[in-house]
């Protein structure tokens, strides 16, 4: 093993070097209309989403059965305190829901699959993750983007003979890319997999590798050096678990989810096939981003699962709790949370469904509305839990099983909290989810503009781009002056007992203005955008609030429609847009008022030891040892903890 693979020895990878390999892997083309693009693009294409769409009616038929069966099992098999307590899923459990046929459920039918389509199969997600979110993690992790998913989108016929029957019954799949040094910035990957005749040889560690523990199937992404027939790059290979030089050297303990089976994985001279190559070299980041572009609805619906359960017992409580002679829910400072968790449930839910049915019917492009949908659900269920615990008061800090042990209702509300907590982390935490959003936002921009703000391009270059500026921006920015959402009549099938219409043209009017403001601050910073990342984690957070509130309308016309408590979806639109127009109007203060500037100055007092006399007056809990883990490739000198479950 080459001595430039050691942590030590790493290969320096530059700013510019690591965008390069980021901006190789997204997809570079617009093939398909997309409501989110457009919505940032200062265009509300309405028609994109209304009327709501709705799922095939035999997968629909199919799922309700699923969610039937899943329900009996979750409710009578299923012990979440117990889970909670020895933080971990039986082994039994797990059998039965393989038996179920719930490791199956996104794959197709002739694989032995159960099918299902992403609204169902967020459905079934939610459900088993109110009874246990460690549940929910267990199979999504699996199917969302495990083998089945990577293998349906860029696999061969043959692998997907080979893997997908056993994944979609007996066997359990985890995905590999983070290692100790290397997180959302992929270009510094370490693992290797060196070519040697009709195998590839993997050398490295990966962490946090979510059901890695039990995993029998891996999908690896590791670094082919370039050589001669090989074009190398980041590549995506099936592994199995139990091949040799594979060491789960740790089980990974966390604050919340405490029933997860996530561990660090050591590769040592790993030998694998060929034939086990996902899609080409090179393409291993791509396979990963479009996998996340869909993989990424489950992470919501495990948040609107939460906002339902919040709303149940922030109902139940609150109704039975009495202070100052009246049920706490009477109280405004109560009863504007109960009213915030409500209304955001019912958001959450409608931008759920409808990136997954948009994702089911394929006619879209949903890689914004996916990232979207998990920025803002994960942000949002967080704060909504947050103010559960703050209803229940002392009892929301207490344990389930500290409340049942002095004979009170066994309310796991702080569990809550730190379960949710990481889904502002992983699969893109909030900060990389506000990059990778804004530049999807400006691609247009930076299609007709890009070169014009690029320090290496040529004048020619600049020319020839300038000159595709002047084009587009001509008939573009005249577009953003005036609209429907400034005509009193416009939306008007969304006006009934409760008048959802000016909603609307709210969202048309702000999405013009979104897209001014963009366009401005471009002018203004050109090539120093990028370093913006304050201002464009509010372009977007702009961009959330206004996606949500058009699903939410959009949501509460179809349930309307269906005479589904038509008129109660409308007041819970109704009040969620209200509360979200507040929070875009501070939003766009912000854009302007802010202390970005300052704030940057105190970072580089506080790294360089100017503030170091405020850390006085206390002792540090933490123990020794370094900040990173040494990954230094080569033989475990670990236990194997790897745990099938068969």
């Amino acid at each position: 093993m080459s001595a430039s693979t050691t942590p030590s020895s790493r290969p320096a990878v530059t700013e510019r070097e690591a965008r390069e390999v980021a901006e190789a892997a997204r997809e570079q083309h617009w093939r398909k209309p997309s409501f989110a693009k457009e919505l940032f693009l200062g265009r509300f294409r309405l028609d994109l989403i209304h009327p709501h769409p709705l799922p095939d009616e035999e997968l629909a038929q199919r799922g309700e059965e699923f969610l039937a069966k899943l329900r009996d099992f979750v409710e009578t098999k299923v012990d979440g305190g117990l889970i909670e307590r020895e933080a971990r899923i039986p082994d039994e459990v797990i059998d039965g829901l393989k038996e179920l046929g719930a490791f199956g459920m996104k794959i197709d039918t002739k694989y032995g699959g159960l099918g299902l389509g992403q609204v169902y199969y967020n459905k079934a997600l939610a459900l088993a993750g109110s009874a246990s979110p460690a549940i929910g993690v267990l199979l999504s992790a699996h199917q969302s983007i495990g083998v089945p998913q990577p293998l349906k989108l860029f696999g061969t016929q043959e692998q997907r003979e080979r893997f997908l029957p056993r994944c979609a019954r007996t066997d359990i799949s985890a995905f590999l890319l983070t290692e100790p040094d290397v997180g959302s910035d992929p270009a510094r990957l370490a693992t290797t997999a060196i070519p040697d005749g009709d195998d590839y040889v993997l050398d490295g560690v990966k962490l946090w590798t979510t059901n890695g523990v039990v995993a029998d199937l891996l999908v690896v992404m590791a670094r082919v050096p370039k050589s001669e027939g090989h074009r190398g790059g980041i590549t995506a290979f099936v592994v199995e678990t139990n091949a040799p030089g594979v060491t789960v050297e740790n089980r990974n303990a966390f604050m919340g989810l405490r029933g997860i089976e996530n561990g660090v994985t050591r590769f040592h001279q790993v030998r694998v096939p060929a034939a086990n190559r996902v899609g080409e070299e090179g393409q291993g980041l791509k396979i990963a981003l479009t996998t996340l572009n869909t993989g990424r609805l489950s992470l919501p619906a495990s948040c609107v699962a939460a906002g339902k359960w919040c709303l149940k017992i922030a109902r139940e409580w609150s109704a039975a709790r009495e202070q100052w002679g009246k049920p706490v829910a009477h109280h405004e400072a109560v009863g504007s949370k109960i009213s915030f968790i409500a209304a955001t449930t019912f958001a959450l839910e409608a931008v759920t469904d409808l990136a997954s049915q948009m994702a089911d019917e394929d006619r879209n492009d949903i890689r914004i509305e996916g990232a979207l949908a998990k920025l803002y659900a994960s942000e949002m269920a967080w704060t909504m839990a947050d103010e559960l615990v703050q209803i229940r008061g002392g009892r929301g800090f207490e344990t389930a099983e500290s409340l049942r042990a002095r004979g009170e209702r066994g309310v796991p509300a702080e569990q809550l909290l730190r379960d949710l907590r990481i889904n502002r982390i992983f699969e893109g935490s909030t900060e990389i989810m506000h990059l990778l959003i804004a530049r999807e936002a400006v691609d247009a921009h930076l299609s007709v503009a890009g070169d014009l703000i690029d320090p290496e391009k040529s004048l020619g270059d600049k020319a020839r781009a300038g000159a595709n500026a002047g084009v587009f921006y001509a008939k573009w920015l005249p577009k953003l002056v005036a609209g429907p959402g400034q005509l009193p009549a416009s939306y008007g099938e969304f006006k009934h007992e409760v008048d959802l219409s000016g909603h609307l043209r709210y969202v048309e009017r702000t999405a013009r203005k979104l897209a001014r403001s963009t366009f401005y601050a471009m002018s203004r910073w050109q090539g120093r955008m990028e370093s913006k990342q304050g201002f464009l984690g509010r372009i977007v957070d702009i961009g959330a609030e206004l996606f949500a509130m058009s699903a939410s309308c959009v949501r509460a016309e179809l349930l309307r429609s269906q005479g589904d408590h038509g008129r109660e979806a409308y007041q819970l639109a109704d009040v969620f847009c209200r509360q979200s127009r507040i929070r875009v109007e501070e939003l766009f203060t912000r854009l302007w008022t802010n202390t970005d500037d300052l704030d940057r100055k105190v970072v580089k007092g506080v790294l360089s030891g100017t503030y170091e006399w405020l850390e006085q007056g206390i002792v540090d809990p933490s123990g020794d040892g370094p900040w990173i883990a040494d990954a230094t490739p080569g033989p475990s000198q670990r236990e194997n903890v790897h745990r099938p479950i068969r």
